[in-house]
């Protein structure tokens, strides 16, 4: 297998919104639905759809919570998000590199 193997990009995280999320996440210690949804100039369902996606694959964690009697949505990174996150910027740099 070559250096130049695009095979090897996370297909999680290679979407447009995926990445803008976790590149949102990887600079915060956490963030809620609006926040990221202002970062990533998503609508809500399309932000939520991709949100599922990384919650299911264990990239990142949800914690819902009342403030106000308002509901209010935290996420984080979890380590495997964080993990996937570094290989994927290492794959993409060795695809740049050659």
């Amino acid at each position: 297998m070559s250096e130049f193997d695009y095979q090897n990009i996370d297909d999680l995280i290679h979407s447009r919104i995926r990445l803008a999320i976790m590149s949102v996440l990887i600079t915060v210690d956490e963030a809620d639905f609006n926040f990221l949804k202002d970062k990533v100039n998503a609508t809500d369902g399309n932000l939520s759809v991709h949100l599922k996606k990384l919650e299911e694959g264990n990239y990142i964690s949800v914690k819902k919570e009342f403030i106000d009697r308002k509901p209010k949505t935290l996420y984080t990174l979890t380590k495997i998000g964080v993990k996937a996150f570094e290989a994927y910027v290492a794959q993409l740099e060795k695809l740049i590199k050659k």
